[in-house]
């Protein structure tokens, strides 16, 4: 209760947990009166079917989620998901009437070969579809190489990649484009979290491991 209590102190800040799909009915029910929001971590692309196993959007929106990640750097990797999955079910979770936070980023190897541009590029024209816009989709920038591993990509790098990425977003959304989210997800923490969020066109945090500790959580949700 005291990670609910103090989220009420932390007011203009839009703080989200995605939890796994056996917690999201009960968070959903413990943090009605907070502002904290909660979401999931994947859905189908398919509103319904025989996909015995998987969550569709539809039942993330009748367990009360307000959002849902896609195609996070993990899906794409270890299960394969490429970006026309990523943008089936961004139209799913549009249609759900979720707001999708969409993963773009490039490999170690992308990035060694001076390819992360070209990757962003391409991730973002294939993964969203042409109903994105500011009210229903979240851009969540993770450099694969940045996650889970304590390395952080530099100021710079960040401010190159999400500069790039709102450029994109405005030659095809226009106005749209400027009011899409765009988040950096690569290893942040109390620690790092303040001087990212004071990088032009980074609009918040994708948090992986610190928001496994409810105290470095908080923190990031108190920072800039």
């Amino acid at each position: 209760m005291t990670t609910l209590i103090q989220l009420h102190h932390l007011p203009g800040h839009d703080p989200l947990i995605c939890v796994p799909a056996t917690l999201l009915h009960s968070a959903t029910l413990m943090t009605a009166d907070t502002p904290l929001k909660i979401g999931a971590q994947d859905c189908h692309d398919r509103e319904n079917g025989a996909y015995t196993g998987d969550i569709s959007a539809g039942m993330i929106a009748d367990s009360f989620g307000s959002h849902v990640i896609i195609g996070h750097s993990e899906r794409r990797t270890r299960y394969r998901e490429d970006d026309a999955l990523v943008r089936s079910k961004t139209i799913a979770a549009h249609k759900s009437g979720l707001i999708a936070v969409v993963c773009i980023g490039e490999t170690e190897e992308e990035r060694s070969s001076g390819r992360t541009l070209d990757v962003l590029r391409y991730q973002l024209a294939r993964s969203l579809p042409d109903g994105a816009t500011g009210e229903n989709t979240v851009i969540a920038y993770e450099p694969v190489w940045a996650i889970g591993t304590g390395r952080t990509a530099s100021i710079a790098d960040i401010a190159e990649a999400h500069r790039f990425i709102r450029s994109e977003l405005c030659k095809r959304f226009n106005s749209e484009g400027d009011r899409m989210r765009i988040l950096y997800g690569g290893s942040v923490k109390p620690s790092n979290v303040d001087e990212v969020l004071h990088v032009e066109n980074v609009d918040g945090a994708l948090v992986g491991g610190a928001s496994l500790t409810a105290n470095d959580f908080l923190s990031i949700c108190s920072a800039y």
